[in-house]
């Protein structure tokens, strides 16, 4: 079986990572909009998200190397996982801003009151402590600062997954070939 790869057949990490965010994209929007839809959103269920986007990852790197034949440097990893997980987190952003602004403009408030549930059952901190915190809180969850909150978040993770799982999915080319 001939692994070569021709310069006009090799894919670009890029156009692999814009397909995978895409497609991870679409596979999280579906699976957040499961958790809303569900009232779940709050639930240990969410963290199914991260799953997602580490499949995504590992997806694009199995497809980069299926059609580098077999081969994908560590930094070629890394730069896919993280422009996969900047592309997921822009249609992930972009999804919540516009079910927290026209489909459900409760959630936010049903989020802070939750939020504000959990530090109380602590009890690590005072009503005004808690209060402080609650104003901080409401900053970050007005629609334009969600969206940045969620691409800022899926990048700091995405590249986290990326470093672990690139280092797993990696296949130097020999030096001497």
């Amino acid at each position: 079986m001939d692994t070569s790869v021709t310069p006009s057949t090799a894919p670009t990490t890029t156009s692999v990572a814009l397909r995978y965010g895409l497609l991870t994209g679409l596979v999280s929007v579906i699976f957040s909009l499961i958790l809303y839809l569900t009232k779940l959103d709050q639930s240990p269920a969410k963290w199914i998200g991260v799953a997602i986007l580490a499949a995504g990852i590992y997806l694009a790197h199995i497809e980069f190397k299926k059609k580098n034949g077999g081969f994908m440097e560590y930094g070629q990893g890394l730069g896919i996982g993280t422009l996969l997980s900047v592309v997921d987190g822009i249609l992930s952003g972009v999804f919540i801003y516009i079910y927290v602004t026209f489909v459900d403009i409760n959630w936010v408030q049903r989020s802070m009151d939750v939020t504000r549930g959990q530090m109380e059952a602590r009890g690590q901190m005072t009503d005004e402590q808690i209060d402080q915190a609650m104003e901080m809180t409401a900053m970050f969850m007005t629609g334009p600062a969600l969206l940045i909150v969620s691409i800022v978040v899926n990048l700091l993770l995405g590249f986290i997954l990326s470093l672990i799982i690139s280092a797993i999915t990696k296949n130097s080319r020999p030096e001497f070939e």
